[in-house]
């Protein structure tokens, strides 16, 4: 009778132990479970904000390369109207004020120099090309007093034809860029009209440039 009673207890020892260890080990186990289940909400977490970082500083940027867009577009056509103004104006025998005009060029200076530190590859390139034209303008009208008749009508050509097409290329050229007015024939476009301002730049410096040269010689 003492060996049964000591076998039952063993069993019952071994049962309650049994039931002791699957207590603990579910205990355990669920303790784990629970610990990566934290660790895997931790790691989301830190990459939703690492996205959430990472589309914050793309709009921060987006908003500065738009506005950067803004104020060289806006730049660009304020000095090519402030040079076709001066023109018309001493077309008509009116005193002109250099001060707009040196103003104007100056501001489109200042863009520049900022949006060479800036603008893609492309984009560059066309902005590059106006300056010169740009630069060509602000000649053209500088010689006005000293040039022979004719010289107004090829002012206001050059400055409603060839230049005002380089602004406005470049006004398409930084929406195209920001994804606002895509082309599909861009690439091909940006490079017949780039083509086209430069000759008729280089043609137009060829021509002053033989205007001066006389006063040089006497």
């Amino acid at each position: 009778m003492d060996e049964l009673g000591d076998r039952v207890d063993v069993t019952t020892l071994a049962v309650a132990l049994i039931s002791v260890g699957g207590t603990l080990g579910g205990t355990l186990g669920g303790a784990v479970l629970s610990q990566r289940a934290s660790r895997a909400e931790a790691a989301e977490q830190n990459a939703r904000a690492d996205r959430d970082r990472e589309q914050e500083r793309s709009e921060q940027a987006l908003h500065a390369k738009r506005g950067l867009y803004a104020h060289l577009n806006t730049a660009a056509r304020a000095y090519r109207v402030a040079a076709q103004d001066a023109v018309r104006a001493a077309e008509r025998g009116e005193s002109v004020d250099p001060a707009a005009l040196d103003a104007a060029k100056d501001a489109w200076g200042e863009q520049y120099s900022q949006a060479q530190m800036a603008l893609a590859k492309e984009v560059l390139q066309v902005a590059s090309k106006l300056n010169r034209a740009l630069g060509v303008g602000y000649s053209v009208v500088k010689q006005l007093p000293s040039t022979p008749d004719g010289s107004y009508a090829r002012a206001n050509t050059w400055f409603s034809g060839p230049l005002s097409d380089g602004v406005h290329l470049l006004r398409f050229t930084l929406r195209h860029d920001l994804g606002v007015e895509v082309e599909p024939h861009f690439e091909q476009m940006r490079t017949q009209k780039l083509a086209a301002l430069d000759s008729a730049r280089s043609n137009l410096e060829r021509l002053l440039a033989a205007e001066r040269a006389p006063r040089r010689r006497t």
